[in-house]
């Protein structure tokens, strides 16, 4: 392995933690608590525990993936990634493998005080997504390893954690008694908790397509079939500008609901998400394509705020 002495312990540890990734896992919970807000269920402990809980499947699932590419080899000298700590040698796969585990122990912990709150359908969302996240890389079917990594966190990342984010402040505010939820209570999950989960889905895919078309030469050598792999950088390419007009369309979709221009501030982003998407449709290395990759995530946290603070404001006027 390529050792790097000039590199600090307390570095390496941050690239494992990938704090440029954090804002991902936080983005579909800002649009959680809009929506909650403009609904008048805004409740402060459900939606600090749900950042919380979001944060440590995020930095859990940065270890696991940190430390399975590197032992399932997927992980290269030729990859033109950022640097991954347990390939490069950093840290050991060890010290990685427990990292992963205190992080989704910690989303547990976190996860107690949410089922506390939300009953048994948190509890099942919190062990499927703790699950999803350990089995992007691990366990024996890797969805990321299979073409599926797309749909996973489209489903996980964008459409629960956003109506999660909602449902645990909503149920909050309806019970009448403190008994532990068994089913969904009538009005904690709206059509426009789902809809406003959407661009928080195609966004957060759309840091996984920038990644995967980055990979996808080495991937293809190494055995790694994403999606990127399984279709090619065209198809890739057309995935990743229609999650980009999926995300736009959900504002106007807002606004012609409400009869409000307040859900439209997302807008504002769509001079960034052009400019991405023409790198993304001309470029394939990694020179390019790791600015690109960054900026998607910047993307989807402007967005996410304006999208938040949209939702939010006709509740105030």
């Amino acid at each position: 392995m390529d050792n790097q002495p000039d590199v600090s312990h307390l570095r390496a540890w941050l690239m494992a933690i990938r704090p440029q990734s954090l804002p991902a896992g936080a983005s579909p919970v800002i649009v959680g608590v809009g929506l909650a807000i403009h609904d008048s269920v805004f409740a402060v402990g459900p939606a600090v525990a749900a950042l919380l809980g979001a944060l440590f499947l995020q930095i859990g699932s940065n270890f696991t993936n940190d430390y399975y590419d590197a032992i399932r080899g997927a992980d290269t000298e030729d990859r033109e990634g950022f640097q991954r700590v347990t390939q490069s040698g950093l840290i050991s796969p060890t010290c990685v493998r427990r990292a992963m585990y205190v992080a989704f122990s910690l989303a547990t912990l976190v996860g107690v005080y949410l089922v506390y709150v939300g009953g048994v359908p948190i509890l099942v969302v919190g062990i499927l997504s703790i699950l999803a996240g350990f089995a992007y890389t691990g366990g024996p079917y890797p969805f990321g390893y299979h073409g599926l990594g797309d749909l996973f966190v489209f489903v996980f990342f964008g459409l629960i954690a956003v109506t999660g984010t909602y449902y645990v402040q909503a149920v909050s505010t309806v019970a009448t008694a403190r008994l532990i939820p068994v089913t969904v209570p009538a009005g904690t999950v709206t059509v426009a908790a789902v809809v406003a989960s959407i661009p928080a889905a195609a966004l957060s895919t759309n840091i996984l397509v920038v990644n995967n078309i980055r990979d996808l030469k080495t991937d293809r050598k190494t055995g790694k079939e994403t999606l990127a792999v399984k279709i090619g950088y065209r198809w890739s390419r057309i995935e990743y500008a229609a999650l980009l007009v999926l995300a736009y369309l959900v504002p106007l979709v807002f606004a012609g609901m409400w009869e409000s221009v307040f859900p439209l501030a997302p807008l504002l982003t769509a001079p960034l998400g052009w400019q991405l998407w023409i790198t993304v449709r001309d470029e394939t290395t990694g020179a390019a394509l790791n600015p690109a990759l960054e900026r998607t995530g910047k993307l989807f946290l402007a967005f996410s705020l304006l999208f938040a603070v949209g939702l939010a404001a006709p509740s105030f006027f």
